[in-house]
């Protein structure tokens, strides 16, 4: 059962290719029986995908968030795993978040124009489909116009940190999502550690916060990767985690659902503690 959890998925509710609900039945039918929707800063795919996980026997379904935040060194992504999705004070948090990625992406696209690619909002939208728009939807206007030839090369040459069509984003700090995460009585994760600069030292910053685990089996990382962060896994006592960061938009580049080799002990430990964390907060 090596590759029967997943614990990064992404869904049409942010920037991922299939639909809550298409995401569940796509990993039943791949034996991938424990998983987490970790959309970017919505909930809202969380109920469908529950819905249709409740209806499978055998299957375990855990709500997440990703919430990307910026600190002096450079960009942190945190999970949140089991969290209240109907928190009122999450929920308005993340509408400010929604209205600022729009606005971003429509400067994004606005600076695409200026350097000569023919790249039209609405079209953009369409790709969104009712989702908060997100790079990854102008990515693939780019590749539709025949301006880049993957994903990555959109990232690279032009919408990712330093590019000419960067714009930043309402900035939320890796200690102001912990803390979001954890009053809407969820557990806080450091996504892809070694994505951040100088992760350690962010890593001993955020436990005074509540910081639980690190993402420690991930898409591309090496067996020596892996081994250093269990290592600090360990040495803070945080909970080892980890998926794919599946969104389904690039077959070529992507690591595809179920394919991080996430212990299924690393799944079970989760759940254990959010089972004493939640019987503790109701008691």
């Amino acid at each position: 059962m090596s590759n029967c959890v997943d614990l990064h998925l992404h869904t049409t509710a942010s920037d991922g290719r299939f639909s809550p609900a298409e995401i569940v039945r796509k990993a039943y039918l791949l034996g991938v029986n424990v998983i987490a929707v970790t959309d970017h800063d919505t909930v809202s795919g969380i109920d469908p995908a529950a819905e249709e996980g409740g209806k499978i026997s055998g299957f375990t379904f855990i709500p997440g968030i990703e919430i990307s935040t910026y600190y002096d060194k450079g960009e942190a992504h945190i999970l949140g795993y089991y969290i209240d999705h109907h928190s009122r004070e999450l929920l308005d948090k993340l509408e400010t978040f929604k209205l600022s990625r729009k606005e971003r992406a429509g400067k994004m696209v606005d600076k695409l124009n200026k350097l000569g690619m023919d790249i039209e909002w609405s079209r953009v939208e369409e790709i969104a489909s009712g989702s908060t728009v997100g790079r990854p939807h102008i990515a693939q206007s780019l590749l539709e116009k025949g301006y880049i030839s993957s994903f990555k090369e959109a990232f690279d040459k032009y919408i990712g940190y330093g590019g000419p069509a960067y714009v930043e984003r309402l900035k939320t700090t890796p200690t102001e999502a912990v803390e979001m995460v954890i009053k809407a009585g969820g557990l806080p994760v450091l996504a892809h550690p070694l994505f951040s600069p100088k992760a350690e030292e962010l890593i001993k910053g955020l436990l005074p916060y509540g910081l639980v685990g690190i993402e420690v089996y991930y898409n591309g990382y090496t067996e020596e990767e892996r081994n250093l962060l269990l290592g600090w896994s360990e040495k803070y006592h945080l909970l080892p985690t980890g998926g794919s960061d599946y969104h389904g938009l690039d077959e070529n580049t992507e690591t595809m659902l179920g394919q991080s080799d996430v212990p299924l002990e690393v799944a079970l430990r989760l759940i254990e503690r959010a089972s004493v964390t939640k019987g503790t907060s109701e008691t």
